[in-house]
């Protein structure tokens, strides 16, 4: 008999989707450091595999059923899931400027992303970066706890704050 994939919440999983492709991406060197090495044309196989990588990990899906939902063969989805993260880092380093990614160096990476996600060890500075722009974006004022006007944990409650910007969110007090 076979179980249906469980489904966590979208929203998360694609969260999670995009944290492991940035963070391939870091381990790549970075944006600069792809482009420098003509590796731009990586970014749809790294995608597939952080996509890969999380519906099996965090969805616990079937190889079966990730690739039907992602458009890929039985096969592929294997190659990605059974990749050795150390021996794909180890293969990068040792690839020639512009050459093509094969489908278990990309899931290798994946995995390797993941896994560092997982003990914690995310790109801090993209992370500030898009948090950064989520305050511009929202006109969030970023108080200092015990601040004048703020209460609580530096929250202000009056009408304009964060929470009363962010839908779904109150108040505490």
């Amino acid at each position: 008999m076979i179980l249906p994939p469980r489904s966590p919440n979208p929203k998360e999983l694609e969260a999670t989707v995009l944290r492991v492709f940035l963070k391939v991406i870091d381990l790549l060197g970075g944006p600069r450091a792809m482009a420098e090495k003509r590796r731009l044309t990586w970014a749809a196989s790294l995608m597939t595999a952080a996509y890969a990588v999380v519906l099996a990990q965090e969805a616990m899906w079937s190889d079966e059923a990730i690739a039907k939902e992602l458009g890929l063969s039985t096969a592929a989805v294997r190659q990605i899931l059974r990749a050795d993260p150390e021996t794909a880092l180890k293969k990068v380093t040792e690839m020639a400027e512009g050459e093509g990614l094969r489908t278990h160096v990309a899931g290798g990476l994946a995995k390797a992303a993941y896994r560092a996600i997982r003990q914690g060890q995310e790109e801090p500075r993209v992370l500030g970066y898009f948090l950064e722009r989520f305050v511009e974006m929202m006109g969030i004022p970023l108080g200092r706890p015990g601040a004048q006007g703020c209460e609580g944990p530096g929250l202000p409650r009056e009408q304009g704050n964060a929470l009363g910007k962010a839908p779904g969110l109150a108040h505490p007090g």
